[in-house]
């Protein structure tokens, strides 16, 4: 054993050992300063200097970051020129600035803290990590307003070390050298954060959400990253640094080994063939979904057009999103999930209430249905970008067949506006919803006849089915996916659909775990939706498990009693050379 072990969220796969480096970034602070009257004039074109100066900088990041990270990763630079007009820095800093007589770079910093405070407390990932960029962004203008220069300290390094650090910003990662630096320790993060989007582009192992990795580890301390189930050795024993040699060699060669799986098509050894495709954070995902052969979109999140402004996005605005997004695809389809806010997710403009238990509230289906004035720009928006290319729509959390109906009937209000409009749009769009609550899972044959596709969304379809919180770690044991009851709702979806001649798909996060592939595959599962990472292994899995075993697997799983004896089961019955991989 090794004298520590951390955990974390395993954001990019591999294994790296070496020492660790911590990195401290300057922490930022600003005295408070009151202005003359005659001083306020002067002090706001000070302001809108350091705003300019910002803009410059972005730039010449962006342009950094497409020589060193591609395109689609530059683009996130582009969101920072386009958060430099957030209100936060053009009204209310300013309005602070002439309205209270204070110094720009206290205001700043004032209104900075209060949004972290603010972004902190939401319970979402997604929405903690866009927040991170406004961070970044501001911080960058309170530099320039104090005459701080460029942060340098990871720009020196002249050796080989594992980063560990509280956060990294994207302005951050722009200046990282995979030349010293070989993966990546965060305190903070998620798997959608931009440092775990780019470790995954460069290669770079990476464990984040540690919490409290910066307190833990020391400068100088031998790390062992295992990127691929998300935890940190520290100081580890000698027998368990060659076991990780072992493993790091291994798992190159098994990402070798991937690289031929890429353009070939997910089909069993014994000739049956299933669809792999992509969950889809945000749009710079687009372009790794297609290096890493994924056959189309199963799940496209639109909550992001929706961060970091006061107003709902427009319909043209939301058009032009699905149409990259059409265009990017090709021919292979993409399924677009209309929103899904609420619950932890409330942005201010469209919270009406503070409800006791948002999650059981009104959210996902349910504020759309509240709120068709927001819910037929989106949908509007998506007929109109369908026409280039195959997009479906997707709707979430349906509890009732009463929600399907009504939403199917808003999306013909839609299509009948837009052609007396005359305006270019695609009738007859495919629509499915997902089943995530037990009640739709229970009227699955009910539900089919009036959607042309169904997709299980497994995290919530748990946590609704076990009334477990899945962030909550004192019921975390009860998250379990190979739970008979899950296993049975699974099991009466995909049957539901198949006896009515449609297509069943998995969105959810047991899709695209490895182990779950051969009792899934067995199932009937016709299309798995996963993080784009993981694909070309989950596509190596189904091309090595024999079908006829997959269905027997799943006849014996859906009988059992206990997820224990689930798991034997998927274990025990998969080919040796699968057993070697999985197990």
């Amino acid at each position: 054993m090794s004298d520590k072990i951390f955990y974390g969220v395993a954001a990019s796969g591999g294994i790296e050992i070496g020492p660790a480096y911590l990195y401290h970034a300057q922490g930022l602070t600003a005295s408070r300063r009151l202005l003359k009257p005659e001083e306020v004039k002067t002090e706001l074109a000070r302001y809108q200097e350091a705003l300019a100066k910002t803009r410059a900088q972005i730039v010449e990041l962006e342009g950094r970051a497409k020589e060193k990270l591609g395109e689609e990763h530059a683009s996130i630079f582009g969101a920072h020129q386009i958060l430099l007009d957030d209100p936060l820095f053009t009204e209310e800093v300013p309005q602070v600035i002439s309205k209270e007589h204070m110094n720009a770079e206290f205001v700043l910093h004032e209104a900075l803290e209060k949004f972290k405070t603010i972004m902190a407390s939401l319970n979402d990932e997604y929405f903690r990590e866009r927040g991170g960029d406004i961070r970044d962004v501001g911080n960058r203008v309170l530099r320039n307003l104090m005459g701080k220069g460029e942060k340098e300290q990871l720009k020196n390094l002249d050796r080989e070390v594992i980063l560990v650090a509280n956060d990294l910003t994207p302005s951050d990662t722009v200046t990282l050298s995979t030349e010293t630096i070989k993966a990546f320790c965060t305190d903070v993060g998620g798997k959608t954060s931009h440092v775990a989007i780019v470790a995954r582009s460069l290669g770079l192992p990476a464990v984040v959400g540690m919490q409290n990795a910066t307190v833990n580890i020391q400068d100088g301390d031998l790390l062992i990253v295992d990127g691929n189930k998300g935890l940190v050795l520290v100081n580890p024993q000698s027998h368990i640094i060659e076991q990780y040699r072992r493993l790091k060699d291994n798992y190159t060669a098994f990402q070798k080994s991937l690289e031929a799986f890429k353009t070939l098509p997910a089909v069993t050894p014994d000739g049956h063939r299933v669809t792999l495709a992509a969950n889809i954070e945000i749009p710079q995902e687009l372009d790794e979904m297609n290096r890493h052969g994924a056959e189309g979109i199963g799940l496209y999140r639109t909550e992001f057009l929706y961060m970091n402004r006061e107003e709902s996005p427009t319909e043209e605005e939301q058009f032009q999103a699905y149409k990259e997004l059409a265009m990017k695809t090709g021919v292979n389809p993409a399924i677009i999930r209309t929103l899904d806010l609420g619950g932890d997710k409330f942005l201010s403009h469209l919270n009406e209430s503070n409800e006791q238990n948002p999650f059981l509230g009104l959210r996902a289906i349910r504020l759309c249905l509240k709120r068709p004035d927001i819910f037929k720009v989106q949908l509007r928006a998506i007929l109109r970008a369908a026409a280039h290319g195959p997009i479906k729509i997707m709707f979430p959390m349906i509890s009732t067949l009463s929600e399907v109906m009504e939403a199917k009937a808003i999306l013909q209000e839609c299509a009948d506006e837009l052609k007396k409009e005359g305006q270019v749009f695609r009738a007859g769009v495919e629509v499915g919803v997902m089943i995530e609550i037990p009640s739709a899972a229970v009227i699955a044959d009910i539900l089919i006849q009036e959607v042309d596709f169904f997709s299980i969304g497994t995290n919530d379809l748990i946590q609704y089915s076990m009334a477990a919180d899945r962030g909550n770690e004192s019921v975390a044991y009860l998250y379990d996916p190979l739970n008979p009851a899950i296993l049975r709702l699974i099991q009466m979806t995909v049957d539901a659909a198949h006896k009515a001649g449609k297509w069943v798909g998995m969105c959810g996060e047991m899709a695209g775990d490895p182990q779950f592939v051969p009792l899934l595959l067995g199932m009937g599962l016709d299309e798995f939706s996963a993080s784009v990472s993981v694909i070309p292994e989950i596509k190596k899995i189904i091309r090595m498990m024999p079908y006829e075993t997959a269905k027997k697997i799943a006849q014996a799983a859906t009988k059992l009693k206990t997820s224990d004896e689930v798991f034997d089961v998927i274990r025990d019955n998969v080919p040796p050379e699968l057993k070697t991989l999985l197990f």
